[in-house]
Protein backbone atom coordinates (compact mmCIF):
# COMPACT_ATOMS: atom_id res chain seq x y z
CA UNK A 1 0.00 0.00 0.00
CA UNK A 2 1.68 3.43 -1.18
CA UNK A 3 2.12 6.20 1.78
CA UNK A 4 0.68 9.63 2.03
CA UNK A 5 -1.33 11.86 4.42
CA UNK A 6 -3.83 15.17 5.14
CA UNK A 7 -3.52 17.62 7.76
CA UNK A 8 -7.69 19.34 8.25
CA UNK A 9 -8.76 21.85 10.38
CA UNK A 10 -9.90 20.16 13.81
CA UNK A 11 -12.42 22.83 14.53
CA UNK A 12 -14.73 20.59 11.82
CA UNK A 13 -14.05 17.70 14.08
CA UNK A 14 -17.03 17.06 16.50
CA UNK A 15 -15.49 17.65 19.86
CA UNK A 16 -17.82 14.91 21.06
CA UNK A 17 -16.30 11.99 18.92
CA UNK A 18 -12.87 12.88 20.46
CA UNK A 19 -13.74 11.99 24.52
CA UNK A 20 -11.26 9.59 25.23
CA UNK A 21 -11.71 6.59 27.34
CA UNK A 22 -8.20 5.80 27.46
CA UNK A 23 -5.96 8.06 27.75
CA UNK A 24 -3.87 9.64 24.82
CA UNK A 25 -0.51 8.38 25.13
CA UNK A 26 2.77 10.04 25.92
CA UNK A 27 4.63 12.52 23.59
CA UNK A 28 7.49 10.27 21.72
CA UNK A 29 10.92 11.09 22.81
CA UNK A 30 12.91 10.27 19.41
CA UNK A 31 11.87 9.55 15.73
CA UNK A 32 12.85 5.84 16.02
CA UNK A 33 9.79 5.41 19.31
CA UNK A 34 7.59 7.52 17.13
CA UNK A 35 8.11 5.28 13.87
CA UNK A 36 7.80 1.86 16.41
CA UNK A 37 4.24 3.29 17.41
CA UNK A 38 3.23 4.55 13.89
CA UNK A 39 4.77 1.16 11.90
CA UNK A 40 1.94 -1.05 15.02
CA UNK A 41 -0.95 0.62 13.90
CA UNK A 42 0.42 -0.09 9.54
CA UNK A 43 -2.31 -3.03 8.28
CA UNK A 44 -4.97 -1.89 11.08
CA UNK A 45 -8.58 0.11 10.26
CA UNK A 46 -9.43 2.99 11.63
CA UNK A 47 -12.09 1.38 13.26
CA UNK A 48 -9.61 -1.43 15.41
CA UNK A 49 -7.45 2.34 16.14
CA UNK A 50 -10.28 4.41 17.62
CA UNK A 51 -12.06 1.50 19.66
CA UNK A 52 -8.44 1.24 21.38
CA UNK A 53 -8.72 4.88 21.89
CA UNK A 54 -12.68 4.54 22.87
CA UNK A 55 -13.52 7.07 19.96
CA UNK A 56 -16.62 7.19 17.71
CA UNK A 57 -16.51 6.60 14.06
CA UNK A 58 -18.13 8.75 12.29
CA UNK A 59 -20.03 7.21 9.07
CA UNK A 60 -18.56 9.33 6.71
CA UNK A 61 -16.57 12.48 6.84
CA UNK A 62 -18.62 15.52 5.36
CA UNK A 63 -18.99 16.59 8.56
CA UNK A 64 -15.99 15.20 10.59
CA UNK A 65 -12.95 16.28 7.39
CA UNK A 66 -10.45 15.92 10.52
CA UNK A 67 -11.26 12.75 11.91
CA UNK A 68 -8.83 10.63 10.43
CA UNK A 69 -5.63 13.56 11.35
CA UNK A 70 -7.18 13.68 15.00
CA UNK A 71 -7.04 9.85 15.63
CA UNK A 72 -3.64 9.95 14.08
CA UNK A 73 -2.67 12.33 16.40
CA UNK A 74 -4.08 10.99 19.68
CA UNK A 75 -2.95 7.22 18.97
CA UNK A 76 0.93 8.59 18.27
CA UNK A 77 1.20 11.20 21.32
CA UNK A 78 0.79 14.57 19.37
CA UNK A 79 0.86 17.79 21.17
CA UNK A 80 0.79 20.61 18.83
CA UNK A 81 -2.64 20.99 18.00
CA UNK A 82 -3.25 23.74 15.60
CA UNK A 83 -0.85 25.13 16.92
CA UNK A 84 1.80 27.16 14.24
CA UNK A 85 4.66 24.48 15.16
CA UNK A 86 5.40 20.27 13.93
CA UNK A 87 2.68 18.16 15.67
CA UNK A 88 5.34 16.55 17.26
CA UNK A 89 7.28 19.96 18.61
CA UNK A 90 9.54 18.26 20.90
CA UNK A 91 11.09 16.12 17.80
CA UNK A 92 10.32 18.54 14.70
CA UNK A 93 8.17 16.24 13.11
CA UNK A 94 5.04 17.15 11.68
CA UNK A 95 2.66 14.41 11.20
CA UNK A 96 1.01 14.49 7.89
CA UNK A 97 -2.02 11.42 6.68
CA UNK A 98 -2.91 11.33 3.49
CA UNK A 99 -5.99 9.33 2.00
CA UNK A 100 -4.86 7.68 -1.52
CA UNK A 101 -6.79 5.61 -3.81
CA UNK A 102 -6.42 1.55 -4.79
CA UNK A 103 -3.95 2.98 -7.22
CA UNK A 104 -1.64 4.45 -3.90
CA UNK A 105 -1.80 7.81 -5.79
CA UNK A 106 -3.08 10.95 -3.00
CA UNK A 107 -6.82 11.53 -4.02
CA UNK A 108 -6.38 15.57 -3.29
CA UNK A 109 -4.01 18.33 -2.58
CA UNK A 110 -2.79 17.90 0.99
CA UNK A 111 -3.45 21.02 3.51
CA UNK A 112 -0.14 22.43 5.14
CA UNK A 113 -0.67 25.37 7.35
CA UNK A 114 -2.88 28.62 7.62
CA UNK A 115 -2.02 31.63 5.35
CA UNK A 116 -1.06 34.78 6.96
CA UNK A 117 -2.47 37.50 5.86
CA UNK A 118 -1.47 40.45 8.31
CA UNK A 119 1.84 40.96 9.88
CA UNK A 120 3.71 39.80 6.92
CA UNK A 121 6.34 42.48 6.21
CA UNK A 122 9.85 41.29 6.74
CA UNK A 123 8.40 37.59 7.06
CA UNK A 124 11.62 35.11 5.69
CA UNK A 125 10.95 31.88 4.47
CA UNK A 126 13.04 30.67 7.45
CA UNK A 127 10.60 32.03 9.38
CA UNK A 128 7.63 30.44 7.86
CA UNK A 129 5.14 28.10 9.40
CA UNK A 130 5.38 25.97 6.19
CA UNK A 131 8.99 25.63 6.26
CA UNK A 132 8.77 24.58 10.30
CA UNK A 133 5.87 21.98 8.92
CA UNK A 134 7.45 20.59 6.07
CA UNK A 135 11.32 20.18 7.74
CA UNK A 136 10.44 16.68 8.58
CA UNK A 137 7.16 14.78 7.98
CA UNK A 138 5.62 11.61 9.46
CA UNK A 139 3.48 10.39 6.59
CA UNK A 140 1.06 8.17 6.98
CA UNK A 141 -1.11 6.60 4.50
CA UNK A 142 -5.28 5.82 4.77
CA UNK A 143 -7.27 4.01 2.26
CA UNK A 144 -9.94 6.65 0.75
CA UNK A 145 -12.07 4.15 -1.42
CA UNK A 146 -15.35 5.49 -0.94
CA UNK A 147 -16.45 2.37 -1.62
CA UNK A 148 -15.10 1.40 1.80
CA UNK A 149 -17.08 2.40 5.03
CA UNK A 150 -14.32 4.68 7.44
CA UNK A 151 -13.84 2.32 9.98
CA UNK A 152 -13.07 -0.26 7.11
CA UNK A 153 -10.20 1.82 5.50
CA UNK A 154 -6.77 0.44 6.84
CA UNK A 155 -3.79 2.61 7.54
CA UNK A 156 -0.56 1.79 6.01
CA UNK A 157 3.12 1.85 6.20
CA UNK A 158 4.49 5.13 7.52
CA UNK A 159 7.92 6.96 7.04
CA UNK A 160 9.47 9.48 7.41
CA UNK A 161 10.30 12.55 4.88
CA UNK A 162 12.61 16.00 4.27
CA UNK A 163 12.58 17.55 1.31
CA UNK A 164 15.91 17.26 -0.61
CA UNK A 165 17.39 20.15 -2.10
CA UNK A 166 15.34 20.37 -5.52
CA UNK A 167 12.07 20.11 -3.57
CA UNK A 168 13.07 22.84 -0.68
CA UNK A 169 13.77 25.18 -3.62
CA UNK A 170 10.67 24.76 -5.08
CA UNK A 171 8.64 24.96 -2.37
CA UNK A 172 10.63 28.55 -0.99
CA UNK A 173 10.07 29.47 -4.80
CA UNK A 174 6.42 29.21 -4.62
CA UNK A 175 6.01 30.62 -0.87
CA UNK A 176 8.15 34.04 -1.52
CA UNK A 177 6.26 34.54 -4.84
CA UNK A 178 3.01 33.64 -2.78
CA UNK A 179 3.74 35.85 -0.03
CA UNK A 180 5.05 38.94 -2.12
CA UNK A 181 1.52 38.97 -4.01
CA UNK A 182 0.13 39.09 -0.17
CA UNK A 183 2.75 41.85 0.71
CA UNK A 184 1.11 44.00 -2.40
CA UNK A 185 -2.72 43.61 -1.74
CA UNK A 186 -3.16 41.29 -4.52
CA UNK A 187 -4.40 37.69 -3.31
CA UNK A 188 -7.29 38.05 -5.03
CA UNK A 189 -5.25 37.67 -7.86
CA UNK A 190 -3.47 34.32 -6.80
CA UNK A 191 -5.47 31.59 -8.36
CA UNK A 192 -5.25 27.54 -9.09
CA UNK A 193 -2.68 28.18 -11.63
CA UNK A 194 -0.04 29.91 -9.33
CA UNK A 195 2.48 27.63 -7.44
CA UNK A 196 4.68 24.88 -8.82
CA UNK A 197 4.20 22.70 -5.63
CA UNK A 198 2.19 25.07 -3.13
CA UNK A 199 -1.21 26.25 -3.96
CA UNK A 200 -3.22 28.33 -2.01
CA UNK A 201 -6.91 28.31 -1.20
CA UNK A 202 -9.87 29.43 0.39
CA UNK A 203 -10.29 27.35 4.17
CA UNK A 204 -12.62 28.29 6.31
CA UNK A 205 -15.80 26.19 8.39
CA UNK A 206 -18.58 28.25 7.00
CA UNK A 207 -18.67 30.83 3.96
CA UNK A 208 -19.40 33.28 6.11
CA UNK A 209 -15.81 33.78 8.19
CA UNK A 210 -13.99 36.41 7.01
CA UNK A 211 -10.37 37.82 8.14
CA UNK A 212 -9.04 41.32 7.95
CA UNK A 213 -6.37 41.91 5.15
CA UNK A 214 -4.38 44.61 3.44
CA UNK A 215 -5.78 46.04 0.19
CA UNK A 216 -3.43 47.06 -3.26
CA UNK A 217 -4.74 50.50 -2.31
CA UNK A 218 -3.13 50.55 1.74
CA UNK A 219 -6.46 50.03 2.85
CA UNK A 220 -8.27 47.34 5.08
CA UNK A 221 -10.45 44.83 3.38
CA UNK A 222 -12.25 41.63 4.37
CA UNK A 223 -11.95 38.11 2.76
CA UNK A 224 -12.10 34.67 3.44
CA UNK A 225 -9.32 32.78 5.63
CA UNK A 226 -6.90 30.94 3.28
CA UNK A 227 -4.54 28.04 3.45
CA UNK A 228 -1.23 26.53 2.17
CA UNK A 229 -1.70 23.41 0.33
CA UNK A 230 0.88 20.92 -1.38
CA UNK A 231 -0.61 19.88 -4.82
CA UNK A 232 -0.69 16.36 -5.49
CA UNK A 233 1.74 15.96 -8.31
CA UNK A 234 4.39 16.55 -5.42
CA UNK A 235 2.87 14.21 -2.99
CA UNK A 236 2.50 11.67 -5.73
CA UNK A 237 6.66 12.37 -6.30
CA UNK A 238 7.00 11.62 -2.58
CA UNK A 239 5.51 8.73 -2.38
CA UNK A 240 6.91 6.95 -5.90
CA UNK A 241 10.67 8.35 -3.66
CA UNK A 242 9.14 6.54 -0.42
CA UNK A 243 8.53 3.00 -2.15
CA UNK A 244 11.43 1.32 -1.48
CA UNK A 245 11.47 1.87 2.20
CA UNK A 246 8.08 1.52 2.82
CA UNK A 247 6.98 -2.46 2.84
CA UNK A 248 4.36 -3.34 0.47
Amino acid sequence: MAASYILLEHSLVNPDRFKLIYPAPPPPKSEQELMEAASRLAGRTLGQVARERGVEVPNNQKRAKGWIGRLMELSLGATASSLPKPDFEYIGVELKTLPVNRKGRPKESTYICTVPLTGICGLEWGQSTVKQKLDRVLWVPVEADSALAVQSRRIGNPFLWSPDREQASALRTDWEEFMELITLGELDLINSRHGKVLQIRPKAANAGARCRIPTASGETGFTLPRGFYLRTGFTREILKSAKLKVKS
